[in-house]
Order: structure tokens, then C-alpha cells, then sequence
């Protein structure tokens, strides 16, 4: 059992463990990390029928692995070398490899770029190099991950300091659960370090990671002993950085450790963020990631965890930079299978008694229901035309990759039908957990395309789509044949009105047929008293994403008309809506049940602004938050973000791409950073012009699908109308 995980160097590691009043410390002074080079693989996808294997020679290994082994032999990266046979991919047999054990953790690379320097590039295959420090010790020590809970919980210590602040000086802004513990910076570093004391925290949550070295900085300034942690000292395990991830911009702070105790950077932590501490744990024991390194790790690296534990399990080694070329395809089947999952255009406009299905967990149980593996389709060894439209086979023997999501998935269902009879700490700690899975079930098969996976494929992901188009389109057409009209469907949900003048069979009976035939559950999701499905933005187009609609009441009775109303992809559904405008469309979208007025929406929106023009709005309920996707001089538009990036250098703030920037809109006529106000700065005033037209795209949102643009409804505010001859002659 694991709490946290030091590297002294020297191939030294100390392990935290829990103790029932405190932690317990082991130093192990011979650990040496383990690396694996192989001859490239005859067949990267280690299909059958590839070419006959290099002859070994010499304990096993090929003359040109013997000859590496020469060169490696006496370095002082090297603490030494063997051979043991393993698979190289999941569809070979074990074969010897040159084993190398690293003299320490930084020297794993060392090597590895060593023996791609050796020879040809194509020559040898790395394995096992790029694991994660902690994740490495506990797969090689055979070490669980996860802290022993059995004997105590962890002690939690939560660090809040601005973002953009960054002096000693402003130590007096921190506060410790909540708390201020000093009016200086001197005071600050005594009340840290007593929180510490008292409490003797296992998890440091920090709104920053900034703090660690200001607080480190402070306490040399004015010499004092600081210890962040059950040691003295702190550790920089990486620096910041940006990075692109689907054409979206993020922003990777800067990563500290301190001995004995796990760190938590809010400001970094993704599962922290959707799941809490709960989650985290319960992710920590299904991907043997510790929670020092799942607490910043990203959905895709939860998941290569727990595909690496896999192919340990099944003796597969782990490839360095996996080189998959994609296997021939004829011009007709890229055309096919370069699409994505089925949509039906939405029914634009106000629908009565509406019905959403939803296919559980629909990609996972593809994956799971019809063995897609990197390994298993396109196998090489079956002649078969299993993959709808795309004529791939897939292979008979257990793909590694449903073996990874099939706990997951029998995990989630379980902790689903265990919610609604439990309560208190049991009930948050059973949401966190299916929190936590949910993200990991979403992104499997996105990661499948994605060209850096360790064991993703293009056709893998390519049979997934293919089974998904025609799993919605065969619901479709059996909805339809039972008496349901569809007025929309997307990838794996459906909403369905009763047909006019035809009998309808019940939705429970069809979706269980449907169940049945596809293997996967069509699950009853909810019913609407109505439904309105917005147009796009400047044309009469469905918009596939964009709509709300009201839950039946009798299926929520506890729950408020704030919780019935269910939107997608309007305003209140988007992050850089401010607070106030989000609050308009909410208001709006009662009145809109209450009346199905036009009219009375757009009261309530005259309301709203003239509360605004008279200056009755809280200007911190109009901060409008952007994340910066470049450096504020690449940008070639003086948007209002740049506006504020612009301001925020001034105020010795900037911000990196990828980084969040949040700013109040004073006067959006104006030029350069004068144009808005930051969110720490005096708020006092507000561009009335420009958050009023915000409110109006916000209430065409509700009223598009009735037929009310923005001409319509600023024609009512204005108190005019448009006559026409027609409306005369009546």
C-alpha cells in the first residue's frame, strides 16, 4: 500500500505508508528501474503470417541485440544487464530481449536515446521507458497503488491563494481551510506551518502550485524552518508548459513534491475537479496510479495506466513511441470509414411529450460486445466480414482492450443502482466514483485514434463508428415501425413523439427488443413535458446540439423547475457565460414553461435591463471568463481578450496559452487594455451596451425555436411592430 513515493537519487526511493497515527517511512537503497530493448517486431500489429523472426544467436538474442548489449555494458547509466523473454505485442509469442537496469530513474532515457542512436532508427524497439516515476516503482515491485484506507482515512489540509498574485507580499491573502492565518507574511509562514503541525495533513490541496516555491522563498527570506512536508525541502518535478490537445490550447503548471506528503493542484487536476478526493481514490485502486500522480494526470494517462496493468498482466511489454502505420485501404473504404457517429437533423421548434433513450455507455460496450482491440481487428489471421460497411474482420481470440473496459463498465452499472438508496458520505462517495469512471468510459474510444496512444488504432476507431451508425439507425427504424416519430438522435441518444394518427407500442417493450438485438441496453433516459430544438445561429438549420426542454414532473417530484429544465449548448451550458446572463436565460426559460410566451420572455428581459442600465446589477455577476489559446502578441485582433491579457501584463499577471483569463467589459468601444476591468480590480462599472446584447443572444436562444430572432425581440423592447397588408385585410 501506497501514500506517496520520494526519489532520494542514487537509486534510492522512499515509500510513505499509513499507520494509525501517522505515516510510516521505507527506504529502499537498491531499486533500479527496468528498461527492455527488442529487435523491431517482424509485424507491429503482431498479426500472424508476418516473416520468420531474426535467427538468435547468443543467449537468445540476435547478433545486432549482442552487439548493442556490447556497447551498453560498463556505462555509467547502466547498473546492469540480462536477458528475459517477453511478448512484444499481443499477438506474439515471448521472445528474449535485452533487459537494462538504469543506475537511477533519470537514466532510463539516457539509455533509451542511446540504443535509437546505436543503429538505424528502425532497428531496435524500447519498452517500458516513459512510465510515470510512481507508477513505475508499483508495477515493477508488484506495489498497490492505492493508500490502505482499512487502517485510517486521509487527513486533508486545504491552501487557497490568488492566481495572480505571485510577491511575498501578498502572503496575507492565503487562507487555510478557508481561513486567514496572518496579516503578514512572517505571520502567514507561522500559521502554515501550525496548520501543518496540528493537523499533520496526508493530502496538501492548493489552489496553486505557485505557492509551494513562494512559501519556500518567504521562509528563507525571513529565516524561517519551514516543512511543507514530513521532511524538509520540496521538489520541482516539472516545469510549465502549454500544449495543443484537439486543436484546444491548455496550460500545464509547474509540479512540486514534498516528501511524505501528496500534493493536489486544484488548478491542475482534472479528476480532483469532477470527482473530488472520492473519485480520485477510487481510480487510484482500478489504475495503479498514485494519487500524487493521478491528482495531475490527464483521462488518457488514467487510461494508459490501466492498459499498461493489462499488458503486464498478459506478459506485453509497453513500446516507446509506437510507430502504427495504418494498414492499405482502398479509396472507397477511407471515404466510408472517415465518418463519425450517426446524427438526424433535428426537428427545429417547440415539441409536446417527448421521450430521450439512451444507449448505456454505447462505445465502451462496441468495444466490449464486439472485441475491438488493436490486436483484433484487421487480425490478419481470420477471413471474415464483420465490421458493418467497412468489411473489417475482427478476430476470434479475447482482445486485451474489452479485458481493460469490462470492469470499468460492470463498476459504473453497479454503482448506479446503489445511489438512489444510499445517502450522506456513502452517496457522495458513490457519485464521486461513477464521476470518475464516466470520464475514463468517454474518452476510450477517442483515445483509440489518438496518434500517441500506446496501444490506440485508427481502425479501431474507425469499426467503433461503424458499429455505432448502424446500432442508432437500426433504433431508428424500429422506433418508427412501433408507432414513434423521431424528432432527433445523436450518436447514441434518440428523442421520439408519438406518430400522428397511429398506435403507439410501449417505449419499454421496442427498447427492450432493441436491447436484445444489439446487445447493448437502450436505456429509457427521461420524459419531456416538451422540447424545443434551436435553429443555428444564422440559418433555419437544426443546430445538433443546442436545445432544452422540461423533465416530466411525476419522474423528479422532489426536484425544483430548475433542475426539470434541461439545456445543451445554450448560453447557461457555456463557460464564458457570466453569471448574470446565465441567470437572465434562466429566468427566461421559466417564464417560457409557465407561459409559452414570446411576449413574457421578453418582459422578463426588459426587467433585466432596465435593472442593469440603472446600475443594479453586481458587476462580479458579470465576469466573463476566456481561456487564452496563444501569447497575447501573436494575436492579430484586439478582441476583448486580448484586451485583457494586455491588462493583465500591465498588472504584472500575464498569462500563459492555455491559461483562463476573467474580466468585467467596461467599455468595448474603447482602445487597449482600457476596455476592461480584471476580476481583482475595482469593479465599479460596467459596458451596459455590451451585456445587454449579450442578454438578447442569450433570450433568442430560448425563442429561436418559436420563430423569434434578434429583430423580433428587439422590435418588442422598442415597443414597434412590423404591420403588414395582410394583417389589415383580416
Amino acid at each position: 500500500m501506497t501514500l506517496t513515493l520520494d526519489y532520494l537519487g542514487d537509486g534510492r526511493l522512499a515509500q510513505w505508508t499509513l499507520t494509525s497515527d501517522g505515516v510510516a517511512r521505507e527506504v529502499h537503497d537498491d531499486y533500479r528501474p527496468t528498461l527492455f530493448v527488442g529487435d523491431a517486431p517482424d509485424d507491429l500489429y503482431g498479426r500472424r503470417g508476418g516473416p520468420e523472426p531474426t535467427p538468435p544467436s547468443r543467449d537468445g538474442l540476435s547478433d545486432v541485440l549482442n552487439e548493442l548489449r556490447s556497447f551498453l555494458n560498463g556505462q555509467q547509466a547502466v547498473a546492469g544487464l540480462d536477458v528475459e523473454s517477453h511478448r512484444q505485442t499481443f499477438r506474439t509469442d515471448a521472445r528474449p530481449l535485452l533487459r537494462v537496469d538504469a543506475a537511477s530513474i533519470e537514466a532510463v532515457r539516457t539509455v533509451a536515446k542511446r540504443v535509437r542512436q546505436f543503429d538505424q532508427p528502425d532497428t531496435f524497439t524500447c519498452y517500458n521507458v516513459d512510465f510515470t516515476r510512481q507508477l513505475r516503482f508499483c508495477l515493477e515491485t508488484d506495489t498497490p497503488a492505492a493508500p490502505d484506507r482499512s487502517i485510517r482515512d486521509l487527513r486533508t489540509l486545504r491552501l487557497k491563494f490568488p492566481s495572480h498574485e505571485s510577491g511575498i507580499e501578498s502572503l496575507p491573502q492565503l487562507t487555510v481551510d478557508g481561513e486567514r492565518v496572518g496579516s503578514s507574511p512572517h505571520e502567514v509562514l507561522d500559521g502554515v506551518q501550525t496548520a501543518i503541525d496540528e493537523r499533520d495533513p496526508d493530502v496538501l490541496v492548493v489552489s496553486t502550485a505557485d505557492l509551494i516555491p513562494l512559501l519556500f522563498e518567504a521562509a528563507d527570506a525571513y529565516g524561517v524552518e519551514l516543512e511543507f512536508g514530513r521532511r524538509s525541502g520540496y521538489t520541482k518535478l516539472a516545469g510549465e508548459s502549454t500544449y495543443t490537445s484537439y486543436r484546444n490550447v491548455g496550460h500545464s503548471p509547474a509540479r512540486y513534491a514534498v516528501p511524505g506528503r501528496v500534493i493536489i493542484n486544484e488548478s491542475n487536476s482534472f479528476f480532483y475537479h469532477e470527482s473530488g478526493l472520492e473519485g480520485c481514490l477510487d481510480l487510484v485502486g482500478r489504475s495503479g496510479l498514485p494519487l500524487q500522480e493521478l491528482g495531475w494526470a490527464s483521462i488518457g494517462r488514467v487510461l494508459t495506466a490501466m492498459q499498461i496493468r493489462e499488458a503486464r498482466s498478459r506478459d506485453v511489454l509497453v513500446p516507446w513511441r509506437a510507430w502504427r502505420p495504418e494498414l492499405f485501404k482502398s479509396a472507397s473504404t477511407l471515404d466510408a470509414a472517415d465518418r463519425g457517429g450517426t446524427t438526424f437533423a433535428p426537428d427545429v421548434g417547440l415539441h409536446e411529450d417527448v421521450y430521450e433513450l439512451d444507449f448505456a455507455s454505447l462505445y465502451p460496450n462496441i468495444i466490449r460486445t464486439r472485441n475491438i482491440s488493436p490486436e483484433t481487428v484487421r487480425c490478419g489471421c481470420c477471413d471474415t466480414d464483420d465490421v458493418p460497411g467497412l468489411g473489417y474482420s475482427i478476430c476470434d481470440h479475447d482482445g486485451y482492450l474489452p479485458e481493460v473496459l469490462a470492469p470499468l463498465i460492470d463498476a459504473r452499472s453497479e454503482i448506479k443502482t446503489e445511489i438512489p438508496d444510499a445517502d450522506g458520505e456513502e452517496r457522495e462517495r458513490l457519485e464521486a466514483a461513477s464521476s470518475a469512471i464516466k470520464w475514463i468510459l468517454v474518452s476510450c474510444f477517442g483515445y483509440q485514434g489518438f496518434s500517441n496512444a500506446k496501444f490506440g488504432r485508427i481502425e479501431c476507431h474507425e469499426a467503433i463508428n461503424a458499429f455505432a451508425r448502424k446500432i442508432l439507425l437500426d433504433a431508428k427504424a424500429a422506433l418508427e415501425d412501433a408507432g414513434w416519430r423521431v424528432v432527433h438522435g445523436i450518436v447514441d441518444s434518440i428523442w421520439v413523439t408519438p406518430a400522428e394518427g397511429r398506435e403507439q407500442r410501449p417505449l419499454e417493450e421496442v427498447a427492450e427488443e432493441v436491447s436484445a438485438e444489439v446487445g447493448i441496453d437502450l436505456e429509457y433516459e427521461c420524459a419531456f413535458d416538451w422540447v424545443a430544438f434551436c435553429p443555428m445561429r444564422n440559418s433555419d438549420s437544426g443546430a445538433l446540439t443546442r436545445y432544452f426542454g422540461k423533465r416530466r414532473g411525476e419522474e423528479y417530484p422532489e426536484a425544483g423547475l430548475g433542475d426539470a429544465i434541461k439545456t445543451r449548448g445554450i448560453e447557461g451550458r457555456q463557460r464564458s457565460t457570466s453569471a448574470w446572463v446565465e441567470d437572465v436565460q434562466s429566468e427566461a426559460l421559466r417564464v417560457f414553461d409557465e407561459t409559452r410566451s414570446p411576449e413574457a420572455v421578453c418582459d422578463v428581459l426588459r426587467r433585466r435591463l432596465r435593472a442593469l442600465r440603472e446600475g443594479e446589477v453586481d458587476p462580479t455577476g458579470l465576469i466573463v471568463d476566456n481561456r487564452v489559446s496563444k501569447d497575447v502578441d501573436e494575436y492579430s485582433m484586439e478582441t476583448l481578450t486580448v484586451a485583457a491579457l494586455k491588462r493583465a501584463r500591465i498588472k504584472g499577471a500575464g498569462l500563459a496559452p492555455g491559461q483562463t483569463v476573467r474580466y468585467v467589459v467596461v467599455d468595448a468601444d474603447a482602445r487597449g487594455a482600457s476596455r476592461v476591468r480584471l476580476e481583482y480590480e475595482d469593479l465599479g462599472r460596467y459596458d451596459t451596451g455590451w451585456y445587454e446584447d449579450a442578454a438578447v443572444r442569450a433570450i433568442e436562444s430560448v425563442l429561436a425555436a418559436v420563430g423569434w430572432r434578434e429583430g423580433e425581440i428587439r422590435q418588442y423592447l422598442s415597443g414597434t411592430s412590423d404591420e403588414t397588408l395582410a394583417r389589415f385585410m383580416d
